[in-house]
């Protein structure tokens, strides 16, 4: 049987998902066979498994850093909040359905037996799992029932590293307030404390971890310094959505050769589509959220959405549509990806309810039209883009393999370029200056990639022969590797693996 080790933090984004993965990396290394587990993940970024089931994106990267295919056994069940009070429940890959907040607190212990059979069967056929918990543990409120963090741990018996973010400030009124609002027989869950995100000296830090020490009896296994990684993270507050501009853009949008704008709706999802484009130098990629910030980039990207209308009628209510529109006119491409292609069509119907039901007119921008229903669409696809003209030619015939994940199906409603069919079903489509499709993580493919950014340079008058991104795989590789090898340095792999030792299985 597997060994565990948990995972938790002192508040979100403080870095749980990537300690998890690097030492998923890391244990792998060791030569061990290593899995990820997430019993409860909210997030409104999931994936498509080959058997066509859904899960969190968190689970998916640390299951590539621990070298293995991604199993809704990692993330038993996923919550997607569809408005601030409610969310869709999906347990083992499948929707259960929409649930209130209130509705899913008192439910959600029916839930254990499916927690416990995924981890046992992970456990079956691995060495060590190594557990994320999710927000904080000392959200007292939210005790009773726990399935996620220490009442986790006490079901699977699993030794806790707890890991503050020093970035924000207070790291040591994080670590040690979190350790004193827990219960007795948590407190001594805990079996080492992280700092991490650290900037300067870390000699000036010693005198603080004295005394966290002795106040808590809790030793500190690692002061984790602020990595360089690009690794994809999944809170909707994950920096990368403050971002002004990615490397070459870093310094301002203005210094890059090829400035992309997305729209950050307020439900976006799987904004990780993106991430290829950002990792090319000479690419700035900019996320907005409000009409002033749009400036007039070479291309603006319309992402997924879990609440497609909803965040259509943001738009509209904000003047984002109106600006966007601006920019059209002097030139800006668009393209929008599964939630983003919807909005870009005629009209949308939500007649059975899904999204709240009625109808809602569409930004007129592509010949198509969509009807939701409460049937969603999940599945691998891979193939190659449809021969193309026009503005879109340089996407001609280029490969690529992503996923469906949708609500609704889309139909063609006038005159347009197919860019993607599965069998008779059109993914996508472009006319004009514009484009949209249903296929998530199209760009990680190098060819889609350098074809966008190949077309976006000539249209400037530009050499885009710079502006090729390196194999996605082998990118987010090599970052997995730079993680381990940051995390090997700063933490105190030892005790680690004293505390695997000391796990009764």
């Amino acid at each position: 049987m597997a060994k565990a080790i948990m995972v938790q933090g002192t508040m979100s984004n403080a870095g749980k998902s990537l300690l998890a993965a690097g030492l998923c990396r890391i244990f792998k290394q060791d030569g061990y066979k290593v899995a990820p587990f997430k019993s409860q993940n909210m997030a409104l970024n999931s994936f498509i498994t080959e058997e066509g089931l859904e899960m969190g994106r968190a689970q998916v990267m640390q299951a590539e850093a621990a070298g293995i295919a991604p199993s809704v056994l990692m993330n038993p069940i996923l919550l997607k909040p569809t408005n601030d009070v409610g969310s869709q429940v999906i347990v083992n890959g499948e929707v259960l359905g929409t649930m209130s907040a209130r509705d899913y607190f008192v439910y959600k212990k029916q839930l254990i037996p499916e927690i416990k059979k995924a981890f046992r069967e992970l456990e079956r056929d691995n060495d060590i799992i190594v557990i994320e918990g999710a927000g904080s543990p000392a959200e007292i409120n939210l005790r009773e029932n726990d399935i996620v963090n220490m009442g986790l741990a006490e079901l699977l018996d699993a030794p806790v590293l707890l890991v503050g973010d020093i970035d924000r400030g207070g790291v040591f009124a994080q670590l040690y307030g979190t350790v004193a609002l827990l219960e007795q027989k948590e407190r001594e869950r805990i079996k080492g404390l992280i700092i991490n995100k650290f900037r300067g000296d870390k000699s000036i830090l010693d005198p603080g971890i004295v005394m966290l020490e002795e106040r808590t009896k809790i030793p500190v296994v690692g002061t984790i310094p602020m990595l360089s990684v690009d690794i994809e993270e999944e809170d909707s507050i994950s920096e990368r959505l403050e971002r002004e501009g990615n490397k070459a853009g870093q310094k301002g949008a203005q210094k890059a050769a090829i400035e992309i704008a997305v729209i950050r709706f307020p439900k976006i999802s799987n904004y990780t589509d993106l991430a290829p484009l950002e990792s090319v130098e000479g690419v700035a990629v900019r996320y907005v959220s409000a009409p002033r910030d749009l400036g007039q980039p070479d291309l603006i990207l319309l992402p997924g959405s879990k609440n497609t209308m909803g965040d259509l009628k943001w738009m509209r209510t904000s003047g984002m549509e109106a600006s966007i529109f601006k920019c059209l006119k002097k030139g800006t491409m668009i393209f929008g990806i599964c939630g983003g292609y919807q909005m870009m069509g005629e009209r949308l119907a939500d007649p059975e309810g899904t999204e709240g039901g009625g109808t809602m007119r569409g930004m007129g921008l592509l010949p198509v039209e969509t009807i939701f229903h409460k049937q969603k669409t999940r599945t691998r696809i891979q193939g190659k883009l449809e021969a193309l003209s026009g503005m879109y030619e340089k996407l001609s015939g280029a490969a690529y393999e992503g996923y469906e994940i949708h609500m609704g199906r889309t139909m063609l409603t006038g005159e347009a370029q197919v860019l993607a069919k599965r069998e008779e079903e059109i993914l996508g489509v472009c006319r004009g200056q514009a484009a949209g499709t249903y296929i998530h993580g199209i760009f990680d493919s190098s060819e889609t990639a350098d074809g966008l950014l190949q077309m976006l340079a000539e249209k400037k008058g530009l050499d885009g022969a710079d502006l090729k991104g390196t194999d996605f795989r082998e990118y987010k590789e090599k970052q997995y590797q730079n993680l381990a090898k940051g995390l090997r340095e700063s933490l105190d792999m030892e005790a680690i693996y004293r505390m695997l030792r000391e796990v009764k299985c």
